[in-house]
């Protein structure tokens, strides 16, 4: 058992591998400045002219987040082979996504030319701007503090790679983040995403594979078995626990970062294909970060080993003590790589939200300025969002681990958006009301349950295992509410001709908008 503490020299050869990749993703956004950053389509969507593997890579990319390279891995320390069941829930539910709802919506909001969430809900349930506002005030609500934990990430892995204080590693993540999501929009964060999504199956394969190989797969076995025989019992933390860990994949299809990539396909064709891709880079990162915790588990023993005692540093720690400085550097970016991928484009979102969803739209049409202007605008309100997402970890109480915090942001967005967006897609029946009524309800139900050790310690406690992770119940809650709210108030007058759309709809998107110029 390793009974010091791990620490991780600053080489120079790790610096200047971390320097090559933020070149190389610096370049990224250049090359997309040039090219695809004139209109709104084109800044926010890539003017739908990204191919399968693109955003098969960064769908799934931005999905995982530093929430599997920190968390999932600290999580399997933790609690051993029981991690896993946080693993398939997402995977099934992105393939069903893939295959079945992304086409669909994919094909009707090229043909609607909607950009953003909230332009696909007012399309297909003609909600208005009341709707449009109620869904980019949820939105930017849960973005924020996504993105804030994606910060406290960065401030992690810089503290623990290069010894810096943690909050100036929060800014550099933010400055990094938002040089090149300002500079390049939406194709720079998705051919980034594809670059970070190989560094990152590069960390989460070659890192398990060297750990395990040094100590024997029976020799691994070995000590977890000495260590607690629990730990390589993957039904040891009970039904409850199995069915909050697969739970967790009723957040896919409520988190708008991930929705955009569908949109942003150029043939919805090409999304079977998009999710073979996918699903094989899911399944690959997934078991690779459980079995990083497994490996660590058996190397370092106790958390007390580990610097700071603290699990979610455990993938740099492990990589700097096992591989030479070179290959460390580039386990390091796959780290940022994580952490980058789902930061960009939720900076992304959410400025759509507020520039294109609640500025644009309440302009009268004759005021309604240049799409260049709405651009700088948009650059304009994602510096602000990054600023005031960096700001919030200086709340009190406001750092928490990024794997609960993450959690968090993931069961609001699913559970405000995931039910009226499946409903809306699949059920002519589906009204703006029901939408609205199952937002506010996914919501209100998320925080209820989040903060209510807090408030009702008692209740929180006589919570049945398996709902006590907020996204079950918020999401069961909003489902119910949009179903029945939609059977007593006025579904769209030309709703024959909303679900034609949604199912064969032909794809308009080819033919470009009034005002915007598609990327050729």
């Amino acid at each position: 058992m390793i009974t010091a503490d791990v620490s991780v020299d600053v080489n120079p050869t790790i610096v200047t591998s971390f320097a090559i990749y933020l070149a190389l993703i610096f370049a990224i956004a250049i090359y997309a400045a040039r090219r695809w950053t004139g209109s709104m389509e084109g800044f926010y969507l890539g003017g739908r002219k990204v191919g399968n593997f693109v955003v098969a890579l960064s769908a799934v990319t931005s999905g995982r987040s530093a929430w599997l390279v920190l968390g999932v891995t600290g999580m399997a320390f933790v609690d051993g082979a029981s991690a896993v069941w946080v693993v398939p829930g997402y995977i099934l539910m992105e393939l069903f996504l893939f295959l079945v709802a992304a086409p669909r919506l994919r094909r009707f909001t090229g043909r609607m030319r909607d950009i953003t969430l909230p332009d696909y809900f007012t399309s297909r349930l003609q909600g208005g701007l009341k709707l449009r506002h109620l869904t980019v005030w949820v939105l930017v609500i849960f973005m924020i503090v996504y993105v804030a934990s994606q910060f406290d990430a960065g401030g992690k892995a810089f503290a623990s790679t290069f010894g810096l204080d943690q909050d100036l590693g929060i800014w550099i993540t933010a400055l990094i983040v938002l040089c090149y999501t300002l500079v390049g929009g939406y194709v720079a964060v998705a051919l980034s995403d594809m670059i970070q999504a190989c560094f990152m199956l590069f960390g989460l394969v070659v890192l398990p594979i060297v750990v395990i190989t040094s100590l024997g797969w029976g020799g691994m076995i070995d000590i977890l078995h000495a260590l607690d025989p629990a730990l390589l019992n993957p039904y040891a933390l009970g039904v409850g626990a199995i069915i909050s860990g697969v739970g967790i994949g009723l957040g896919s299809p409520g988190n708008p970062h991930i929705l955009v990539r569908y949109m942003s396909i150029d043939d919805p064709a090409k999304l079977r294909t998009a999710a073979l891709w996918g699903t094989v880079w899911n399944v690959l990162m997934s078991w690779g970060a459980v079995y990083i915790g497994l490996a660590g588990r058996a190397i370092y023993q106790d958390v007390e080993a580990l610097p700071g005692q603290d699990t979610e540093q455990l993938f740099p720690y492990l990589a700097a003590d096992y591989l030479p400085p070179l290959i460390v550097g580039f386990l390091v970016a796959a780290v940022f790589a994580a952490i980058m991928s789902t930061a960009d484009s939720q900076l992304l979102v959410g400025s759509s939200g507020i520039v294109r969803d609640m500025y644009e739209r309440m302009l009268r049409p004759e005021r309604r300025p240049s799409q260049r202007y709405l651009v700088r605008l948009s650059r304009l309100v994602v510096l602000f969002l990054c600023l005031f997402s960096a700001g919030l970890l200086y709340v009190p109480y406001a750092q928490t681990t990024v794997f609960w915090l993450v959690l968090f942001a993931w069961a609001g967005l699913g559970a405000a958006f995931g039910p009226p967006l499946l409903i809306s897609l699949f059920w002519r029946g589906a009204t703006a009301a029901g939408a609205a009524a199952g937002i506010i309800t996914g919501t209100v139900v998320t925080i209820t349950w989040f903060t209510m050790d807090q408030w009702a310690p008692e209740l929180a406690a006589a919570i049945p295992p398996g709902l006590d992770y907020e996204l079950i119940p918020g999401f069961a809650a909003s489902a119910l509410a949009v179903w029945l709210v939609s059977l007593v108030t006025r579904r769209p007058s030309d709703v024959d001709r909303i679900m034609a759309d949604l199912a064969s709809g032909q794809d308009a998107s080819t033919e470009p908008a009034h005002g915007t110029t598609t990327p050729s």
